[in-house]
C-alpha cells in the first residue's frame, strides 16, 4: 500500500459549502467560553466575591465539562441526531454564555459557565464525526478548516476580551459578546437540520466496553491527553516561567500572546502535511522533537532567545490537531468515529487536568523549575510512545483481525 494518500478533488456542491460554513463557525465558539475568563479573572474574583475554592473550581470547569459530557456526546448523538445535537450544543453555549454575563452571583456565573461548556464539550466531540460522516475523502483538509478555526476562536476570545472591557467598562459585557457569536453560529444548523443524515440503525459506534479493552483506543486517549497536558501547562505557566526567569509581568504577556497566536499557522501547517500520508510516525517523532528543543531551550538557554524556545514549542504543538485527526484517520466510520472522538477526548481531558496542578505542587516542594520540567520530559517520553503505536496505518474496526 502507497504511504501516500491524496484526497479527492472532486467539486463541493452548496450542502458542502454550507457544512464547511457551519463547521468553521462552530469551531470558533468551542473555546471562547474557557479563554474569554481568563484575562478577567482578578475582575470576576473581585466583583462577585469569589473565594479561592470557587476560583479553582472555575478554572477546572473545562477539564471536567469536556471529560464528562464529552463521553455522553455519541449516544446523545445517535438520540437526537448529529446536526440537531450540534445546533442545541450551540444554542446552551450562547445560553450559559449570556446568563454568566449578565449575573452578579458566584454560584449562578458558576453553573452557567458549567452549562456554556457543556455546549463546547458537545461540539468538541461531534465535529470529529460530522468531517468523517460528510468529507470521507477531504479529513485532512476540514481537520485543518476546523484547527484553524478552533485555534482563532481560542486566540479571539484572549486577545479581544480585555479591550472589549476597557472600552465598555464592564466586564458584563466584555463576556456577553461571545453570547452574540454562538448565536451566529447556530444559523447555518438550523439550515443543516433539513439534510440531517440518517442514522442507521444496523450500524452504532464502538461501545465504550469494546474501546475500554481496546489498545488502539487507549494509545489515542493517551496521546491526546498528554498534548492536552503539555498545552495546559504551557497556558497556565509560561507567564510564570517567564517571570521567575527575570521577566516583567507585561513582557511575559506580551510572549504569552505570540504563543497563543503561533497556534495558527501551526493549525495549518501540520495537518497539512500529516494528511499526505497514511502513517503519521514520523510526524509523532518530528512534533516531539520540536517539543524537547523547546523545553530544554527554556530550561537551559539564554532567556534572550525565549520567543525561539516558544516558536519549537509552539510547533510541537501541532500534536493536537494531529491527535484530533488520528481520530478520523483511525476509524473506517462515521460511527466509529464517534465512539473513538468521545472516549479519546474525555480520558485525554482527565489526564490533562492533571498537569497543571502537579506543575504547581512539584514548583513548589522542589522551589524551582527543574522538577516540573523533568515531568514535562517523562509526559513526553509517553507521548512519543502512544503516538508511534497510535500514528501507524490501521483501524479500529481491524483490531481483532490484526491480533491486537
Amino acid at each position: 500500500m502507497s504511504a501516500y494518500a491524496p484526497e479527492s478533488r472532486a467539486k463541493p456542491g452548496p450542502l458542502a459549502w454550507l457544512l464547511v460554513l457551519g463547521i468553521v463557525l462552530a469551531a470558533l465558539n468551542l473555546r471562547t467560553g474557557v479563554t474569554s475568563v481568563g484575562p478577567l479573572l482578578d475582575q470576576l474574583t473581585g466583583s462577585l466575591g469569589m473565594s479561592s475554592a470557587a476560583t479553582g473550581l472555575l478554572t477546572t470547569l473545562p477539564v471536567l465539562a469536556f471529560a464528562g459530557v464529552g463521553a455522553i456526546t455519541p449516544a446523545l448523538a445517535r438520540r437526537l441526531g448529529e446536526h440537531r445535537l450540534l445546533l442545541l450544543a450551540l444554542v446552551t453555549l450562547g445560553a450559559g454564555l449570556l446568563v454568566r454575563s449578565l449575573v452578579g452571583s458566584a454560584p449562578v456565573f458558576l453553573l452557567s459557565s458549567a452549562v456554556a461548556l457543556s455546549g463546547g464539550a458537545v461540539g468538541n466531540v461531534l465535529i470529529p464525526t460530522l468531517i468523517k460522516r460528510h468529507f470521507p475523502a477531504r479529513t485532512g483538509i476540514m481537520t485543518i478548516v476546523y484547527t484553524t478555526a478552533l485555534a482563532v476562536g481560542t486566540m479571539l476570545a484572549a486577545a479581544a476580551t480585555v479591550p472589549i472591557e476597557r472600552v465598555s467598562g464592564d466586564w458584563h459585557i466584555a463576556l456577553g459578546v461571545w453570547a452574540a457569536l454562538a448565536v451566529v453560529a447556530a444559523i447555518p444548523w438550523l439550515a443543516l437540520l433539513r439534510s440531517e443524515p440518517e442514522r442507521d440503525t444496523s450500524r452504532r459506534e464502538a461501545g465504550i466496553r469494546r474501546l475500554v479493552r481496546s489498545r488502539l483506543a487507549w494509545m489515542i486517549a493517551i496521546y491526546f491527553g498528554t498534548q492536552s497536558m503539555i498545552a495546559y501547562i504551557m497556558f497556565g505557566w509560561l507567564a510564570t516561567i517567564l517571570t521567575d526567569g527575570g521577566y516583567s509581568t507585561s513582557q511575559a504577556g506580551l510572549v504569552l500572546a505570540v504563543f497563543t497566536a503561533l497556534n495558527i499557522p501551526v493549525s495549518i501547517f501540520v495537518p497539512m502535511v500529516a494528511a499526505r500520508f497514511r502513517d503519521q510516525r514520523p510526524t509523532v517523532v518530528g512534533l516531539v522533537v520540536f517539543y524537547v528543543a523547546g523545553f530544554l531551550g527554556l530550561w537551559f538557554g539564554p532567556m534572550s532567545l525565549t520567543l525561539l524556545w516558544i516558536t519549537l514549542i509552539a510547533i510541537g504543538m501541532g500534536s493536537f490537531p494531529l491527535a484530533l485527526m488520528m481520530l478520523a484517520l483511525r476509524t473506517r466510520t462515521p460511527e466509529a468515529t464517534a465512539g473513538l472522538s468521545g472516549f479519546g477526548q474525555s480520558v485525554g481531558y482527565l489526564l490533562a487536568g492533571a498537569g497543571p496542578l502537579l506543575v504547581g505542587v512539584l514548583r513548589e516542594a522542589a522551589g524551582g523549575w527543574s522538577v516540573p520540567y523533568m515531568m514535562i520530559f517523562a509526559v513526553l517520553v509517553v507521548q512519543l510512545l502512544t503516538g508511534l503505536y497510535a500514528g501507524r496505518d490501521r483501524y479500529l474496526e481491524d483490531e481483532s483481525s490484526l491480533g491486537q
